[in-house]
C-alpha cells in the first residue's frame, strides 16, 4: 500500500506543466538516485576490500600497495614471503568463480559494465535488469579482489546506473525520463568512487559518444547526483582526496614542448592499449570452451604476468600513488619505481587488462587507464629529466598529465579527463599542461575508443533517432 501511494505522489508531482526528470523539482529525483548509487557504491567499496583482504592477502600473502586515500578497512597484516604459486592460479579462480555467478543470475553483468551502460543508453531505453546491481557488485569484487587486472569503474557505473534504472521503472517513467536518471545514476557511482563528484558529472555527459558531442540534458540532473552519492560516500570512507603529491605548478612555457611529446607518447600509448585489447577480446570469441571458462583463461594468463609482475594485479591504484611521487622525496614513504619498472607496469597492465576483461572477466578498463597513463607518464618524465636537466622536468607531474591525456585518448571524454586528475590527487596547478596534452591526445588518437558501444554524436545515436 505504502508502496502504491510514493508511486503514485511522484507521478503527480511529474505531472506539472512543462516539467520532467530535467528541470525543477525533478531534480530531486536525481538526488534520490543519487543517494542510492551513493549507498550501492560504499557496499561494492566494502565487498571489494573485504574480497582483496581475504583472497590476495589471506591466500596469497600479497598487499598490494594502497593509495594514499584508500581507507584501509581491514589491518594490513605483513607477511615475510608472498606465495607466488598461489597468484599464479588465483585470478583465474576468481574470475571462474565471477563469471559463474554471471552466467546464472544475470548474464548482462559480464565484461567492462560502462561498456553494457553506454548500449542501454542508446539501445534499450535506459533499461538495466535490477539483478545486474549485486550481481556485479560481488563478481567484480571476485575478480579484482583475486588479482583480476580491472578497475572500480566499469562495475560501479554499471551498478550506478542500474540504481537509477531502477527508481525510474518503480516511478514507471518514460524512456527519456528513465535515460536521464540512468546517467545520473552513472555519475552517481563514478562520483563517488573515485571522490571526484564534478569529473562523475562531466563523465557522465561525454562517455556516451567517440566524437566531439555531450548529452547535456543530463549534465545538470548528473551534478546533483554525483554530488549527493561522493557526500554519502565521503560519510563513510572520508572526504579526502584518493592520491597525495608535491604541490608542482606549471610556470614555464618551455615546457609546453615536453608536455607536446608527452601527448604523443600517451596517444600513441593509448592506441596500443586500445589494440591490445581488440585483437585479445576477438581471439576469445573463437575458443569453443564455455562462456565462463574463458575468465579462467584469461586469468590464468594474467596470473602468469602477476607472478613475475605483481604491481599489475587489481587495481593498481597503488601504483598510480607511486607515479605521482617519482623522483621526489614522498617516494621515501610510498615506495620508488625506476624507468624500467615503470615500463614494465605499463606493458604488463596493458596485457593484463585485456586478459581479465576482454576475456569476458567482470571489471573495468577506465582504472587500467589510468594507471597505464600514469605509469607511461611518468617513465617519459624520467627519460626527458635526465635528457634536459636544466629544465626542472617533474615526473610526477608527468604522471598525472599523463593519465588525463590517456584517458582523453582511449576513452573520448577529454574534460573529464582534465577535471578528474586534479580532483582525484588535489592538485589543480596544472590544468594548463593536462588541457593541452588532452587535446592533443584526443586529437592524434583520431576516434579510437575502447569502448564498442559508443557512437560518434547525438544524431548517430539510436536514442535521438528515436526522437527519444
Amino acid at each position: 500500500m505504502y508502496r502504491k501511494i510514493s508511486v503514485q505522489w511522484w507521478r503527480f508531482w511529474m505531472a506539472g506543466e512543462g516539467l520532467s526528470v530535467k528541470t525543477g523539482r525533478a531534480l530531486l529525483l536525481c538526488a534520490l538516485t543519487g543517494l542510492i548509487a551513493g549507498l550501492a557504491a560504499s557496499g561494492f567499496y566494502w565487498l571489494l576490500e573485504s574480497a582483496r583482504y581475504y583472497l590476495m592477502e589471506g591466500l596469497a600473502h600479497y598487499t598490494p600497495p594502497l593509495a594514499a586515500g584508500e581507507t584501509a578497512i581491514y589491518p594490513t597484516v605483513h607477511h615475510t614471503e608472498r606465495l607466488r604459486w598461489v597468484l599464479l592460479v588465483l585470478p583465474a579462480l576468481g574470475a571462474m568463480a565471477g563469471a559463474l555467478l554471471v552466467k546464472f543470475f544475470a548474464p548482462s553483468a559480464g565484461g567492462h559494465g560502462t561498456d553494457a551502460a553506454i548500449n542501454a543508453y542508446h539501445r534499450n531505453e535506459g533499461r538495466i535488469p535490477f539483478a545486474v546491481i549485486p550481481v556485479k557488485a560481488v563478481a567484480s569484487a571476485l575478480v579484482i579482489g583475486s588479482g583480476g587486472s580491472a578497475g572500480c569503474e566499469g562495475p560501479v557505473t554499471q551498478i550506478g546506473a542500474g540504481c537509477g534504472s531502477a527508481l525510474a521503472s518503480l516511478l514507471k517513467l518514460d524512456a527519456a525520463e528513465r535515460r536521464v536518471l540512468m546517467a545520473a545514476g552513472l555519475a552517481a557511482g563514478v562520483g563517488a568512487i573515485f571522490r571526484a563528484p564534478l569529473a562523475g558529472a562531466i563523465f557522465a555527459a561525454e562517455i556516451f559518444y567517440s566524437g566531439l558531442d555531450i548529452e547535456y540534458e543530463i549534465l545538470m540532473p548528473s551534478l546533483v547526483a554525483s554530488t549527493v552519492a561522493y557526500t554519502v560516500f565521503a560519510l563513510f570512507f572520508g572526504w579526502h582526496p584518493l592520491f597525495v603529491m608535491p604541490d608542482y605548478t606549471f610556470a614555464d612555457p618551455r615546457k609546453l614542448l615536453p608536455y607536446l611529446f608527452l601527448a604523443l607518447v600517451v596517444a600513441l600509448g593509448a592506441k596500443f592499449y586500445i589494440l591490445v585489447f581488440r585483437q585479445f577480446e576477438s581471439a576469445s570469441r573463437t575458443w569453443r570452451v564455455p562462456t565462463w571458462v574463458k575468465p579462467g583463461i584469461g586469468g590464468l594468463l594474467t596470473g602468469l604476468i602477476g607472478f613475475f609482475l605483481p604491481q599489475v594485479l587489481g587495481s593498481g591504484y597503488g601504483i598510480i600513488q607511486q607515479t605521482l611521487v617519482v623522483d621526489s622525496p614522498l617516494a621515501e614513504r610510498f615506495g620508488g619505481l625506476s624507468l624500467a619498472m615503470l615500463l614494465l607496469i605499463f606493458f604488463g597492465k596493458v596485457f593484463a587488462t585485456a586478459f581479465t576483461v576482454a576475456s569476458g572477466g567482470s571489471g573495468g578498463v577506465f582504472g587500467p587507464a589510468l594507471v597505464s597513463g600514469a605509469a607511461l607518464g611518468a617513465a617519459t618524465g624520467l627519460a626527458l629529466t635526465r635528457l634536459f636537466p636544466g629544465l626542472e622536468l617533474h615526473p610526477g607531474a608527468f604522471a598525472l598529465v599523463g593519465m588525463a591525456g590517456f584517458l582523453a585518448a582511449s576513452v573520448r571524454v577529454p574534460i573529464a579527463a582534465i577535471i578528474m586528475v586534479s580532483e582525484i590527487t588535489g592538485n589543480h596547478n596544472l590544468l594548463l599542461p593536462s588541457m593541452w596534452v588532452c587535446g592533443v591526445s584526443y586529437w592524434l588518437s583520431n576516434g579510437w575508443t575502447i569502448y564498442r558501444s559508443q557512437v560518434r554524436t547525438r544524431d548517430c545515436s539510436p536514442a535521438h533517432m528515436r526522437g527519444g
